[in-house]
């Protein structure tokens, strides 16, 4: 093995090592202040990522860096024993996807999409679970809070970025697709319409 193959390898098992201890997705530049110099980091994740294929833990990207996962072909098998995280109410979630859909935006600006107010508490739980953070304050009289959604939220979600987040007119259809139509009879003499 050459010195080359041989640090390249060396990059690989630091790299498997970073992911694995992280908290969070690893992203290349902080990979790179790991592995030995003039190695290139994204090769690196790509070797890792396919060498990872097909294993139990495959290597994904999410929210901007790399992290692994359980493969999706298991999940079903593994989700009878893995505890399952807590999961947000409904007003949590709708103030989630308005923040993600129109970020940066206040509080009153999401009070006005969902047409109801939005407690401390849903905030709250939002900023606790890292889902959402403080992007300043809006220059218009009173001065609230701008919110957005954190990379922490990509990582939940399973997104590289905010560009993967289905467009709002397909959300609309899926939805519209979904709910029956109802079906008056038709006036004698007419057919009905399908």
């Amino acid at each position: 093995m050459s010195d080359t193959d041989a640090t390249f390898a060396l990059a690989l098992r630091i790299a498997e090592a970073l992911i694995f201890a992280s908290d969070r997705p690893v992203k290349p530049d902080r990979l790179a202040a790991a592995i030995p110099a003039g190695v290139d980091p994204l090769a690196v994740l790509t070797a890792l990522q396919a060498q990872c294929t097909g294993r139990p833990v495959e290597l994904v990207e999410v929210g901007g860096g790399f992290a692994f996962r359980t493969a999706l072909d298991l999940a079903p098998a593994i989700t009878r024993v893995v505890e399952v995280p807590r999961r947000l109410p409904r007003v949590a979630m709708e103030t989630l996807a308005i923040i993600a859909y129109h970020q940066p935006v206040t509080r009153p600006e999401i009070e006005e999409i969902r047409g109801a107010t939005l407690s401390q508490s849903t905030l709250d739980a939002l900023l606790e679970m890292g889902l959402v953070t403080s992007r300043g304050k809006k220059e218009v009289p009173g001065r609230p809070t701008l919110w957005g959604t954190t990379p922490r939220f990509l990582e939940q979600f399973g997104l590289k970025s905010l560009n993967e987040l289905p467009r709002r007119e397909e959300l609309v259809s899926a939805d519209a697709a979904a709910l029956p139509l109802e079906q008056k009879p038709a006036p004698e003499g007419e057919l009905p319409l399908h």
